[in-house]
């Protein structure tokens, strides 16, 4: 018996072939669509994240060369300020405040020259953060031990020359020579005014200082070498400096002593006279032209007494 075997094909038809291939397209529009959200996603998470670090270095750079952080500055002040007040020459509660706000506004870098060595010469040098401070003092020995003890402040011994005793005929000696070797604008490094402290390091005498405190010498004594050349040159200082803010801050410490008193108002001035705390007094010292020759134009400067203050 014969059988014959049948080939049987089955063809699929356009409609099924159609399906299918849509069903491949979105397939793979799905796969395009989903690595194109995955890297919009990894480009902003890259964008921001990268962002974010480049502000929180600029921040952390900023911190590092600009002033103290503010909690820092109030708990040095702080303890500062809490510690026993009644010992001769420390500064008041509201004295530190006066001096630290002006320095807190300080622009960084902040130049601050301080005359005399005392229980707040740290507090100055650690509020003055990324600024330059300088500290100048009569004591061979305090400043040795100072630099010794802490490698990083600047500090330098002076010879201070006048004598407590010596306030009226020193102002009669600058009143003689103010036109000349006395005069408010000049390069004190080449001075032979008897009030001029000129054997600083030479490049201090250029530096643009903001703020200039006076607390030495101590001048407790008759003989012990008072403070006015130390006015008298922050005076010319702020007076005859190049570059830096048109005005210089200087604070003169126990103001209520009669050196301290007269010799601001001699070469400080009472029209620049901003206020006084405690025993402390506050001015504000321009720069003036080389061709000026009088310290206090507007002011009868040293015969106005401490106490006139009050009456005004």
């Amino acid at each position: 018996m014969k059988s014959s075997a049948k080939l049987i094909l089955l063809h699929p038809s356009i409609h099924k072939q159609s399906n299918g291939g849509s069903v491949i397209a979105s397939s793979h529009r799905s796969w395009c669509l989903f690595f194109l959200l995955f890297f919009i996603f990894a480009f902003v998470f890259i964008f921001f994240t990268t962002r974010e670090a480049a502000a929180t270095a600029r921040t952390a750079a900023a911190t590092s060369k600009g002033a103290l952080p503010k909690p820092i500055f109030d708990t040095l002040l702080h303890y500062a300020s809490i510690n026993p007040t009644n010992i001769s020459g420390r500064m008041s509660s509201a004295e530190l405040k006066a001096i630290a706000t002006v320095l807190r506004r300080c622009a960084v870098p902040c130049n601050v020259l301080v005359f005399g060595l005392s229980h707040e010469t740290l507090l100055w040098n650690s509020l003055n953060h990324n600024g330059r401070t300088v500290f100048v003092d009569e004591s061979t020995y305090f400043v040795s031990v100072l630099e010794e003890r802490h490698p990083g402040i600047e500090a330098y011994d002076v010879q201070f020359a006048t004598k407590v005793s010596e306030l009226y005929n020193l102002i009669e000696h600058y009143k003689f020579h103010v036109k000349n070797e006395c005069r408010p604008v000049q390069n004190l490094l080449f001075s032979d005014c008897k009030l001029a402290v000129n054997d600083m390091p030479n490049q201090l005498y250029d530096v643009p200082w903001d703020v200039i405190v006076v607390d030495g010498p101590s001048g407790h004594s008759p003989s012990s070498p008072g403070r006015t050349a130390a006015i008298f040159t922050a005076g010319v200082l702020a007076r005859s400096k190049r570059g830096g803010v048109e005005k210089t801050h200087v604070f003169v410490h126990e103001f209520e002593r009669e050196v301290e008193n007269v010799s601001s108002f001699e070469f400080l001035c009472r029209e620049n006279l901003v206020d006084t705390i405690d025993l402390l007094a506050h001015f504000m010292v321009g720069k003036m032209k080389a061709t000026e020759f009088q310290f206090c134009p507007n002011s009868e400067s040293s015969s106005s007494p401490l106490k006139s203050i009050e009456d005004d």
